[in-house]
């Protein structure tokens, strides 16, 4: 059983908390929360896209596989060129070969976060069927995290149906716990299931928790907000979790209030603004290659349609 300081260190990690996490203290190396806390708090790094400094906090000469997992997903986060990209995803297909082999020494919790990191990282390259094969997805297998990223990926392909699947079959064996509540909350935000209701309450009694600052959290009821039509309140969301980053607006978020400029009463220069910085900063974002590529189809199409001439009477 987790001590309750780690179980703190996970819900924050869970919840998004993720400066809170960067921030942390770690506890003293000869602690047995040492090596898990250590792993959050890297994963943390990459979660507010700062890989680097992941890589900074691992001790390079680390033979524990989840810490080595961890740089491994980092470095292909920070990743500009192909090469290095393919290298660390090679170095994460080892690690998961490595952690089925009988003489491998790992906890089989630092296993199961291994096998989520690899997940993540092929998800990310585009790797889906290796993606849904590493976290086990479809299988007996416990891991709730693993679960977590086998859901967003199926939420990614347009696949609800599947994440409700692999969300009924974890109930039968997880705890109801936050991060079960978080992937059920995930699912009814995309499929609109009870109008959006279930995510907003979730998201609102968790940010009501006084240990607990998570922008990632405001923006995900912003965004609800925004579905169930109250403009002006996710609005406020995202305004909030823009100040409780220090003025620094995540892809998410900038994301987000780009739709939500296009749908208020604001004015069209707002929209422009937000459309440019997040084309500008963050060119990889859905919204942007979602856009781009149908901008492209439109033209495409466009270019084929002959304007008829211009009937004239006689």
């Amino acid at each position: 059983m987790d001590s309750s300081e780690l179980y703190h260190v996970k819900q924050q990690f869970t919840l998004g908390a993720y400066k809170s996490l960067v921030d942390l203290t770690l506890p003293d190396p000869n602690s047995s929360d040492y090596t898990s806390t250590l792993v959050y708090q890297a994963r943390a790094h990459i979660a507010l896209d700062n890989p680097s400094g992941a890589l900074h906090i691992i001790p390079s000469d680390t033979e524990n596989v989840a810490l080595k997992g961890v740089a491994s997903l980092a470095r292909y986060v920070g990743a500009t060129d192909e090469i290095t990209k393919d290298a660390a995803l090679e170095e994460l297909r080892d690690l998961c070969v490595e952690i089925e082999g009988e003489d491998a020494e790992a906890e089989e919790r630092e296993k199961e976060i291994v096998k989520v990191l690899a997940g993540t990282a092929f998800a990310r390259a585009g790797e889906i069927e290796e993606a849904l094969e590493t976290l086990g997805a479809g299988t007996s297998h416990e891991s709730l995290e693993a679960v977590a990223v086998t859901v967003q990926i199926y939420l990614s392909i347009n696949r609800p149906d599947l994440a409700r699947k692999e969300f009924e079959r974890s109930k039968r064996w997880a705890e109801d716990d936050i991060l079960l509540q978080l992937i059920e909350s995930s699912i009814s935000l995309v499929t609109g299931k009870d109008g959006y209701n279930d995510p907003n309450s979730f998201y609102t009694e968790q940010l009501a928790n006084p240990s607990l600052t998570s922008p990632h959290l405001l923006t995900a009821r912003g965004i609800t907000r925004l579905l169930k039509g109250e403009i002006s309140g996710a609005k406020s969301d995202f305004e909030e979790a823009v100040s409780q980053q220090g003025g620094k607006v995540d892809a998410e978020t900038l994301a987000a209030m780009t739709v939500a400029a296009g749908l208020g009463s604001g004015k069209q220069v707002d929209v422009e603004q937000y459309w440019s910085q997040l084309t500008t900063e963050y060119p990889n974002h859905p919204l942007v290659t979602d856009v781009v590529k149908k901008a492209s189809v439109f033209d495409e199409v466009a270019s084929r349609f002959e304007v008829p001439p211009v009937a004239v009477r006689s």
